[in-house]
């Protein structure tokens, strides 16, 4: 008897989770299969034994994405029909791939290279933030409003993941020594950034049922965006450059992205924790009191300003980007009462904040981890004290605090909500801040 119930209830698990699944999910899990053996046949030339390892365990996690959470199944079907539209537009007449048509064929020129992409990305994100800020506040069309809000951030990351994948192609048309995964320098990892945080905002909407956080969340996707297209001027950073030598590797191609979804989640956690900290001070009369959390949302505005000190080029333009910030955290604070009533319970924006960094906490080692992996075979060495070896250190230990707080002592509220909302701080300067001011082993991500 005592043998028999656990085999039962293994059939019956089993059989539940076959059950659930439908015939998109069986239809889409054989797209991805096809979809990988297809880029093994086409692009395994290319690839070492590490990399061709990465391509096959790609496609279960792409099926196991899908089915738990099925929008990202049309996501990724209609990206890769996107993006191999853009990859059969680069083939010219003679049947063989130019660079230059990028700039000669319509559909490259202004939707489907990977400039033109990334831009309409940049434009639908400013456009889906307006859009989830004029839900928050109006009366009658809110639902629509905010309806409209989310579809245009899932075209934004639409367009972000075509760029991305068209950007990678590209990379090799300027030559086979040069081509190599869009992750390896600031333009490409904020690009990366930007679409990872509004997905794991997107997923968090629909699990709560609630859009009212949106146009936080979008203000730091927004922000990213401000500092991509200055970067881009400034910099022509759009330009796809060969890889220095210390990143030949394949590590980069698991490293890269496991730190920037913890980037990400923290960044997101943080505006749900500004979030709360407006509903709960929304019945505040005495502006000194609302200071700290004014004097801190300026403080993040201002970091920007730090520009101005390593580049005179541009600095009209930072100007501008903290002047338009802290009117927007002004405006925000002095509507604080209405913008409180259509916010979710305490409960809720607890719960978000509390899984966002988990789920962040989790990746940002995996990425530590790995990083030490690639330090060893890049450097002779897992630990170097780098700075930005030193300050991914200190975002680490600040946010295993935070959930050893939690878990242990049942940290929740106020303290919890300021806890992450100073860790953006942290994070913003471990991201930028130690490329611009310090220099290391990782200078060649400096500005």
């Amino acid at each position: 008897m005592n043998t028999a119930t656990p085999t039962t209830t293994t059939i019956s698990l089993n059989e539940g989770f076959l059950a659930k699944r439908n015939w998109m999910d069986w239809v889409f899990a054989v797209l991805a299969l096809a979809g990988g053996l297809f880029a093994f046949q086409r692009y395994g030339a290319f690839m070492d034994v590490y990399e061709k390892a990465i391509l096959i365990g790609t496609i279960p996690c792409a099926v196991w994405l899908g089915w738990f959470w099925r929008p990202l199944q049309k996501l990724m079907v209609v990206v890769a029909a996107l993006a191999l539209l853009g990859i059969w537009l680069y083939q010219g007449a003679d049947g063989v791939a130019h660079i230059d048509r990028a700039d000669a064929v319509f559909g490259l020129k202004y939707f489907l290279s990977s400039q033109s992409a990334i831009l309409w990305m940049c434009v639908l994100c400013f456009i889906a933030t307006v859009f989830y800020w004029i839900g928050l506040f109006a009366k009658g069309e809110r639902d629509t409003m905010g309806m409209l809000g989310s579809r245009i951030a899932w075209v934004a990351v639409t367009m972000a993941l075509v760029g991305t994948m068209v950007r990678w192609y590209e990379s090799y048309l300027l030559g086979p020594d040069i081509g190599h995964i869009p992750v390896s320098n600031l333009y490409e990892v904020f690009v990366m950034f930007i679409w990872m945080t509004t997905v794991f905002y997107l997923y968090y909407e629909q699990q709560y049922n609630t859009r009212a956080l949106g146009g936080f969340v979008m203000l730091v996707v927004s922000a990213a965006v401000g500092f991509l297209l200055w970067y881009t001027v400034v910099r022509e950073a759009h330009e796809i450059q060969p890889l220095v030598p210390a990143l030949k590797s394949w590590w980069m191609k698991l490293h890269v992205p496991a730190n920037f979804i913890g980037y990400g989640t923290f960044a997101l956690a943080a505006m749900v924790s500004f979030a709360y900290l407006i509903k709960q001070q929304a019945e505040e009369t005495k502006w000194y009191k609302l200071a700290p959390l004014w004097l801190l949302g300026v403080a993040l505005c201002f970091e920007p300003l730090a520009f101005r000190q390593s580049q005179a080029t541009g600095s009209s333009y930072w100007l501008v980007y903290f002047g338009i910030s802290a009117l927007i955290v002004g405006a925000i604070l002095a509507a604080r009462k209405p913008i409180a009533a259509r916010l979710p319970a305490f409960e809720i924006l607890d719960d978000v904040m509390y899984k966002s960094i988990a789920v962040g906490f989790a990746f940002f080692t995996i990425a530590t981890v790995l990083g030490a992996l690639w330090a060893a075979e890049a450097w002779g060495g897992y630990w170097s004290w780098d700075p930005k070896e030193t300050w991914a250190l200190i975002v680490w230990l600040n946010y295993a605090a935070w959930l050893h707080m939690r878990l242990m002592k049942g940290l929740r509220g106020t303290v919890s909500a300021w806890w992450a909302l100073v860790g953006l701080a942290v994070t913003t300067f471990a991201f930028l801040g130690v490329n611009m001011f310090l220099s290391g082993l990782h200078s060649y991500g400096e500005l």
